[in-house]
C-alpha cells in the first residue's frame, strides 16, 4: 500500500501507525496465544508500518511518523502486563526511531488514556473485563480527541518536533 501511494501522489508525507490489541489478562492465565497476537500486531505491526515508509522518508530528507502508544507504556497493572510490554517496547522503537533520523524524520509517540474505541472488545477473560471497567470509571475521550492530537503534532513547524504525547480524560487517574 505504501508503495502505491508513493508511485500515484508522489510521497508518503505522514505515516500515522497505529496498531493495537488489548487482550488483557493475568500471566497464571496463561492465555499464550493471546500474548502472541499482541507481539504480533502491537510491536510487529508498528515494526512493519516504520518499514513500509522509512526508506522513503529517509532518501526524501522529510516526512513524520507517529506511533500510537498508551498510558499503559507508561503504567502498568497486574492485568496488563504483556499489552503494557507491548506498548513500553513501542516507545523504545520509537525513541531510537527518532535518534536515528534526527534532523530528516520527525517521530512522535501519542499515548492515549481511555479513548471510545473497540479495543476492549479484544478482552476475552470476563472477569478481567469486568474488573477494568470498574476500574475505568470516568470519561472516555473520543477517536476526534486522539485525531486532534495528532494535527496538532503534524502542524509543528519543520524546526520543531513533538516527541511525546500523553492525552488523557482530565479524570483519568491511571
Amino acid at each position: 500500500m505504501a508503495n502505491e501511494t508513493i508511485s500515484l501522489f508522489g510521497g508518503i508525507d505522514v505515516l500515522v501507525n497505529n496498531a493495537g490489541i488489548m487482550p488483557l489478562s493475568l500471566l497464571a492465565s496463561r492465555r499464550v496465544d493471546e500474548w502472541e497476537e499482541t507481539i504480533d500486531i502491537n510491536i510487529k505491526g508498528v515494526l512493519y508500518g516504520i518499514d513500509s515508509v522509512l526508506t522513503h522518508m529517509i532518501e526524501r530528507e522529510s516526512g513524520h511518523i507517529i506511533n500510537v502508544s498508551s498510558v499503559a507504556g507508561h503504567r502498568t497493572n497486574a492485568m496488563s502486563s504483556v499489552y503494557s510490554g507491548s506498548k513500553f517496547a513501542v516507545r523504545a522503537i520509537s525513541e531510537g526511531l527518532r535518534q536515528e533520523v534526527a534532523g530528516k524524520v520527525r517521530v512522535t509517540i501519542i499515548s492515549p488514556g481511555a479513548v471510545t474505541t473497540e479495543l476492549g472488545f479484544s478482552i476475552k477473560d470476563e472477569t478481567v473485563r469486568d474488573n477494568m471497567l470498574k476500574m475505568l470509571d470516568h470519561d472516555f475521550l473520543e477517536a476526534s480527541d486522539i485525531a486532534s492530537a495528532i494535527c496538532y503534532c503534524i502542524e509543528q513547524p519543520d524546526s520543531s518536533s513533538v516527541n511525546e504525547m500523553i492525552i488523557r480524560p482530565t479524570d483519568q487517574q491511571l
